[in-house]
């Protein structure tokens, strides 16, 4: 795992990026040579140093990856559907030449030539479906070698153990486990059980492991922490199983989260210069964002006001810092009075209180909009765990560990847990999305929020996520 943008993102996935990059690159330079008609490097070279050509190629191949990546081909890259593939790929080729056409009116130099573009994007078409599948079969099988050893059977192992077989081409495979004679007997991690912990150093010898990682229920007077450290010493990885969740699902488990560990955590936010640069750069985004979504809102309005009775915009108490109370707004998306006889109750799948219009206003979340102006006006941030009703606030506080430590920070438009978690209606997806914003405010800063932006865009435009 190699941690960019407060995110911990596999080696594998991070050299599949920068190798498509060349190899992008290098299509359309050859596109180039077959456009031209000519095998001299020299004409390449001119092109390339004197004519900006690295330069105009670089913007077609940032497009392109961009494409791939609203594609979620850099999420699942292992080749399933050829056919499907192949239809998405058609789909990244429409962007680019798109994005080239659009170029044009900004800057006429910066394009690449017709017929470079349809040889360059014709040997794309050819070359990588074929690396692809080369590329899953080569990290499954040679990357995917990392062996890891786990100790203990708690149930954050069993995830990662799940986790692991479930992504092999996320480079490690879990060789087997070790639990102590006195833990319970029922609790399988469904990998290889090798033997108790007084095996340790015997399983190590065989297995050769290059990372351990410890997830005991009990480990006073039964983990072996001398024999661990010359392990760690001669080169061996040793883990704890809450870290090792963290790097690999992006959130923190609360089943063995302590108070002491958020108390003496060197990394847990937010810091002041953080919140005070989160501010700035909210109202600046907020500000350009209303002024772009202006007509859109004004179209939205009249949808709202001509297919359903009742106010355009509905207004709702939420909770946001530091528990205190303020009015959110949003288009109406459901019939007035939908709560007169439920109550206050959340969202669910094919809401029967949901309006026509509303259940596309939901998928493209063009309902939040209004929530620019509660970010002008302080209430809220672009980026934090969702703002929550106080009705609901309570209840949860209540029946969930840490719930109320979400609110040591501002509510946002969107956050860490809306981009990795569906709208959830039971008490589970409510400490799943807890997890994740428990991660949030341990990691925030500019660069996770970019992160969480970019991916918010990918969501609204594929109209994924929303309920």
């Amino acid at each position: 795992m190699i941690r960019i943008f407060r995110v911990f993102i596999p080696a594998t996935v991070l050299f599949l990026v920068l190798a498509e990059f060349v190899l992008l690159f290098g299509c359309l330079c050859v596109g180039y040579v077959i456009a031209l008609g000519s095998t001299l490097e020299g004409s390449l070279e001119i092109f390339l140093l004197q004519e900006n050509g690295i330069l105009r190629i670089c913007l077609a191949v940032a497009s392109m990856m961009m494409g791939l990546y609203f594609q979620d081909l850099y999420t699942n890259f292992r080749m399933g559907n050829r056919i499907r593939f192949l239809q998405q790929l058609m789909m990244v080729v429409g962007i680019t030449f798109l994005a080239q056409a659009l170029l044009s009116y900004a800057n006429h130099d910066l394009m690449l030539s017709r017929y470079l573009m349809i040889y360059g994007c014709s040997l794309i078409m050819v070359i990588l479906p074929l690396w692809r599948t080369a590329y899953s079969s080569f990290v499954i099988k040679v990357l995917g070698s990392q062996k890891i050893l786990f100790i203990g059977d708690s149930d954050v192992l069993k995830q990662i153990a799940e986790r692991l077989v479930e992504r092999p081409e996320d480079g490690a495979v879990a060789c087997g486990y070790l639990k102590s004679a006195v833990e319970d007997p029922r609790q399988h991690l469904g990998i290889p059980l090798l033997g108790t912990i007084a095996e340790l150093e015997t399983v190590v010898a065989s297995h050769k492991p290059a990372k351990i990682i410890v997830g005991m229920r009990e480990r006073r007077q039964r983990l072996p922490v001398f024999k661990l450290l010359d392990m760690r010493l001669s080169g061996i990885h040793i883990e704890e199983a809450a870290h090792a969740y963290e790097a690999m699902f992006g959130k923190i488990s609360t089943k063995e989260l302590r108070p002491s560990q958020l108390v003496f955590s060197t990394e847990l936010g937010p810091s002041s210069a953080s919140v005070t640069m989160q501010n700035v750069y909210s109202f600046a985004i907020a500000l350009i964002g209303t002024l772009l979504a202006l007509p859109i809102m004004v179209v939205v309005a009249l949808l709202v006001r001509l297919t359903s009775s009742g106010p355009i915009l509905h207004r709702q108490t939420r909770v946001g810092l530091k528990e205190e109370v303020f009015t959110v707004y949003k288009f109406r998306s459901m019939y007035q009075d939908a709560e007169a006889r439920t109550g206050a109750v959340w969202a669910s799948k094919n809401d029967p209180r949901i309006t026509r219009i509303g259940k596309y206003l939901r998928r493209y979340r063009l309902d939040e909009l209004p929530q620019f102006f509660n970010v002008l006006r302080g209430d809220m941030s672009m980026v934090g765990p969702r703002p929550e009703r106080p009705e609901f606030t309570k209840t949860l506080s209540e029946q969930i560990p840490f719930y109320r430590q979400r609110l040591c920070v501002k509510p946002g438009l969107t956050g860490w847990a809306q981009i990795n978690h569906k709208y959830g209606d039971t008490m589970e997806d409510t400490n799943t999305k807890l997890e994740y914003d428990l991660y949030y405010i341990k990691h925030i800063s500019l660069s996770l929020d970019v992160y969480i932006l970019l991916n918010t865009a990918k969501i609204v435009i594929l109209g994924r996520g929303a309920q």
